[in-house]
């Protein structure tokens, strides 16, 4: 296990867990212990929401004239709870790095709507080592993923195999008038750089780079400065004001690795598009 989750504590992670559930099942029972006080009493008491963010947004009452079952609230506090945990340890224990976007986007969808499982170092040890075992899969899938995304209205993609270059449309979210625009990085397109910056890593036998230095912020941070390239080692991006990327690819050897990815899952792809 310390061999896939390198940078994190997960007893100390999961001591801190336990902590913080034990205070707010106090707090809860606080609160509770008030109100019938208060009424006991009759005083005043405030109504006390607690909001939920996600999916689903929800407010629940723990007191006042409406009260939820106690149980059901805690529940609803814990999944909030782990599913904060399950963020960090996907991002900073590095494993992030080895999922492709499409394995990226279910698993953030899943931390923001709560559905995640109980934060125990048995479902640690098992989601981390079924990801750590998968990321060849992801790493094929990342390949087609991005495959698939293309355009073919610009000739410069072609329809059969990855080319010298590529056009990537929605890289930018544009905003504004033709007088006056600004661009914001669109997330789920540069999960696709960060997969093709992988695959070109695996396939030139170096380590998966470290996705805390993915391309979405070197892309914000090129735009925030006014820049309209970033040069890579591997491939080097220019965009423009209607939001499109164009990818160079400074390795031909590689790319011809990466034809026979395409190749493996379409085989008649590469042999009817010709070289």
């Amino acid at each position: 296990m310390s061999e896939i989750v390198k940078s994190i504590s997960i007893k100390n992670l999961l001591n801190q867990r336990a902590a913080v559930v034990a205070l707010v099942e106090q707090g809860m029972k606080t609160l509770q212990e008030a109100a019938q006080l208060a009424r006991s009493g009759s005083l005043g008491f405030p109504d006390v929401d607690v909001v939920f963010h996600g999916q689903r947004s929800s407010t629940k009452r723990l007191c006042g004239s409406t009260v939820i079952d106690s149980a059901e609230l805690l529940t609803a506090w814990i999944k909030a709870i782990d599913a904060g945990a399950w963020a960090h340890l996907m991002s900073e224990s590095g494993l992030r790095t080895f999922m492709d976007a499409q394995a990226r986007k279910e698993w953030g969808e899943k931390v923001y709507s709560h559905d995640v499982p109980p934060l125990t170092f048995e479902n640690i040890t098992a989601t981390f080592t079924n990801l750590h075992g998968a990321r060849g899969d992801m790493f094929e899938r990342g390949v087609l993923g991005l495959f698939r995304s293309l355009s073919w209205n610009y000739k410069t993609n072609e329809p059969f195999k990855f080319g010298k270059r590529v056009i990537m449309e929605s890289l930018f979210y544009v905003y504004g008038t033709s007088n006056s625009r600004w661009l914001s990085t669109n997330s789920n397109r540069t999960n696709e750089l960060d997969d093709l910056e992988r695959v070109f890593h695996i396939l030139d036998g170096k380590p998966e780079p470290d996705h805390r230095n993915g391309w979405f912020a070197r892309l914000s941070a090129a735009e925030r400065n006014k820049l309209k390239t970033v040069d890579g080692a591997y491939f080097d991006m220019k965009w423009f004001l209607k939001g499109t990327g164009h990818i160079v690819f400074n390795r031909p050897d590689l790319v011809d690795k990466m034809n026979l990815i395409l190749a493996k899952h379409h085989p008649n792809a590469i042999a009817h598009g010709g070289r």
